[in-house]
């Protein structure tokens, strides 16, 4: 019965145990689970505090159990050894439970070793979290000093805006001031503007009233006087000397010379590509030194070499027309001669194309036939050869427009006026193609040299050959670039220049008129330059009888003088002999007769007035001619001065009267800057105390972040100090255990 009953309790026991243990792996499984689950510090510190717990816990149910049943094997056997005695009877039964209560005790020992061995284990993990825990302690230490770092950081980029916005509105606000003052001074001219323009006005009012009687005085006098009326027919008309637009004219000089360097850089950009063309032809695909080149490229070689006598004309020919251009003509289509021999030469240049180019796309496709010759070179070769093609067109359909445009110098009917628009705008159409056919030769070109570079056979003189044709054709596409971008700019010039010509006539009907309307413009040239100086001799004459007055004037009262002194000397020496003051008064009128002949000598000689001291009546209504026709001259004078003084003050009143405009639309246009000025400063007031609120809250959800870190670095030392105290505790236990 006791064996039965110490059996039922061991199986009892081992059945606790096992459930224990069962319990046991079941912690241990959620120890590791919440470890490798856990991302955030505070849940692992937490789940390792109660997972702490729990072992310590586990280990102190386990410690107890240990030491129940350690008490429990010590009073089986004692109870063993107190029924041994009387289980002699029963030795059979004494010896099956004693074998019994071995296997027992073997069973508790090897259990006793694990459990000492997981003891030793969970020691082990709990010194790894308790190192994993300093190590996340020092990363939360330095991400804490890095995040200080980046708040000073962004404390001192926010003082930077702050002060940056500070001194923008400070300097919107003295912007603002100054406008304010500078509106001030604007109002201020503005009313004097009105009031000098209301004085204008009253003034333009007389002078028109004043101007229209006098427009109704010429008139009438040119209804009387003109016999014939020459602008009323067009044959007529077109004689007739235009204005002379000395601004017009030197535009048109200054475009021609602009005109005439572009085409200079042209021609020596064509010059270097013919001339460098034919030096490749010698050298590829076949060197002359060293064989015998094609004939065909042999009588290409021949032509090219001739490019020099038909495309200098070209530069010949403009430079001609550019010369043509002066001051003193009158520059349009019918009497610009010179451009037909410039259209004559561009004529010959394009016949020297259209003779090379089969030489050239038979010179290419010798080439391409080569056995030097890639594909790659050889889809290059045919792009030359339509570019070649299109580039002849191009010249012939420039040729065709310069030849239209030089038809109304020679023949009048050959174009219309009301082509020539058209006309010059294709032309300008027709350069831009130029620019454009020669981007695309530059191009292939360049292509066509990179690969021929990489052959094998390539040699230097090769090289350098192809470098100066693609140079010169980089040339040729600036310079057509350059004199497209020139003509489109100055077309609207052209067909506005193209009306000027004779007054209320559509222009000039034939190159023999423009021709007889020049020579009369050099007649009138000459007569307006004889009149100025029959005016210059006028003038001089009008000023020498002024002279003569003045000295006549001087004269009479040098007599006056004369005969005042003499009554004076008359009556000073009454009680000498009358012999002596007779001769005195003698001699006294013979020095002044002399005098008097002496200062009139420079004058217009004129009979001496008489020497007798009261002036005879002919002398006298002489006199008095005299000075009022230097006063009606000069009258005449001032009136002409008033009558240019009007002029002037008319184009001054208008000047103001623009000034004026132009001061209002300048002081709306103020008005307008200023508002848009203070809507600035308003958004960027706004912006300001928005960006200040942004920083603000930045800075207080910074600040609170960092306190909520600090809060929860306190707390996670908090719970490092008391797993280490745990810690310590456990270990404390483990070893007096």
């Amino acid at each position: 019965m006791a064996s039965a009953e110490l059996q039922g309790k061991y199986q009892k026991l081992a059945q606790e145990y096992s459930k224990l243990r069962a319990q046991n792996q079941v912690l241990k499984k959620g120890v590791v689970d919440e470890q490798a689950n856990s991302a955030a510090l505070k849940e692992q510190l937490k789940m390792k505090d109660q997972s702490l717990r729990k072992l310590q816990q586990e280990m102190d149910s386990l410690t107890f159990r240990n030491l129940q049943l350690a008490k429990r094997v010590e009073l089986l056997q004692d109870e063993l050894a107190l029924s041994e005695p009387r289980g002699k009877k029963n030795k059979k039964s004494g010896d099956s439970s004693s074998q019994l209560s071995q296997e027992q005790k073997s069973v508790f020992d090897e259990d006793l070793q694990k459990k000492i061995e997981e003891n030793e284990r969970l020691h082990i993990q709990f010194f790894e979290a308790d190192e994993q825990h300093k190590h996340v302690e020092a990363e939360l230490r330095s991400r804490l000093a890095t995040l200080e770092t980046e708040a000073a950081q962004h404390q001192a980029v926010v003082d930077g805006l702050t002060r940056k916005y500070m001194e923008t509105i400070e300097r919107l606000q003295n912007d603002k001031a100054k406008l304010e003052v500078k509106s001030q001074a604007l109002e201020k001219e503005a009313k004097e503007c009105r009031l000098r323009t209301e004085d204008c006005q009253l003034q333009l009012k007389n002078l028109h009233e004043d101007l229209s009687g006098r427009l109704e005085e010429s008139l009438s006098i040119i209804n009387e006087k003109v016999p014939f009326n020459d602008t009323k027919y067009s044959q007529y008309n077109a004689l007739n000397v235009p204005l002379h637009d000395r601004r017009h004219q030197l535009k048109m000089r200054d475009i021609a010379g602009q005109a005439l360097a572009f085409v200079q850089d042209l021609v020596k950009a064509l010059l270097n590509f013919h001339t460098y063309t034919e030096q490749r032809i010698q050298i590829f695909p076949v060197d002359s030194a060293i064989d015998t080149i094609s004939p065909l490229n042999q009588k290409f070689s021949q032509y090219l070499h001739e490019n020099a006598s038909y495309v200098r004309p070209l530069e010949e020919g403009m430079l001609h027309l550019f010369e043509s251009i002066t001051e003193d003509t009158v520059t349009v289509l019918e009497t610009t001669v010179k451009l037909k021999t410039f259209s004559e030469h561009l004529t010959s240049y394009i016949r020297f194309l259209r003779k090379i180019l089969p030489y050239q796309l038979k010179s290419l496709e010798e080439e391409c036939e080569s056995s030097l010759c890639t594909s790659a070179l050889r889809a290059r070769n045919l792009e030359l050869s339509q570019d070649m093609k299109k580039m002849t067109a191009v010249f012939e359909k420039l040729q065709t427009y310069v030849s239209l445009l030089a038809l109304p110098s020679t023949e009048p009917d050959g174009l219309l006026r009301t082509n020539y628009s058209s006309v010059l705008t294709n032309v300008g159409a027709a350069l831009h193609g130029f620019h454009d056919v020669m981007k695309d030769i530059s191009k292939h070109y360049s292509q066509k040299a990179t690969i021929e570079h990489e052959l094998p056979t390539a040699t230097q003189k090769l090289i350098t050959t192809n470098d100066c044709i693609l140079s010169s054709v980089v040339a040729l596409t600036n310079g057509a670039g350059k004199i497209a971008s020139f003509f489109s700019n100055n077309v609207d010039f052209f067909i506005a220049s193209l009306s000027y010509g004779p007054k209320a006539a559509s222009g000039f009907i034939s190159p023999l008129s423009a021709e007889c309307m020049l020579q009369y413009k050099k007649k009138a040239a000459a007569y307006m330059k004889a009149l100025r100086k029959v005016q210059q001799s006028l003038e001089k004459i009008s000023k020498l009888e002024q002279e003569k007055e003045h000295w006549m004037l001087e004269a009479q009262l040098a007599k006056i003088k004369l005969e005042k002194e003499n009554q004076r000397i008359a009556e000073k020496l009454k009680s000498t002999s009358s012999r002596q003051v007779v001769g005195l008064a003698q001699e006294d009128a013979s020095v002044v007769n002399a005098s008097g002949q002496e200062e009139t000598a420079g004058a217009v000689q004129e009979p001496v007035p008489s020497t007798s001291l009261v002036p005879d009546v002919e002398s006298r209504e002489d006199l008095i001619k005299n000075h009022y026709m230097a006063r009606i001259v000069e009258l005449t004078s001032q009136l002409q001065l008033a009558d240019s003084k009007s002029v002037h003050f008319y184009a001054e009143c208008r000047a103001l009267s623009k000034r004026l405009a132009l001061a209002e639309k300048s002081k709306e246009t103020l008005a307008e800057e200023m508002k848009v000025a203070s809507q600035n400063i308003s958004r960027l007031q706004d912006e300001l105390t928005t960006t200040k609120r942004s920083y603000e809250d930045q800075l207080s959800m910074m600040s609170d972040h960092l306190c909520s870190m600090n809060e929860t670095l306190s707390k996670q030392r908090e719970e490092i100090d008391t797993l280490k105290m745990s810690s310590k505790g456990n270990s404390k236990k483990n070893k007096s255990r």
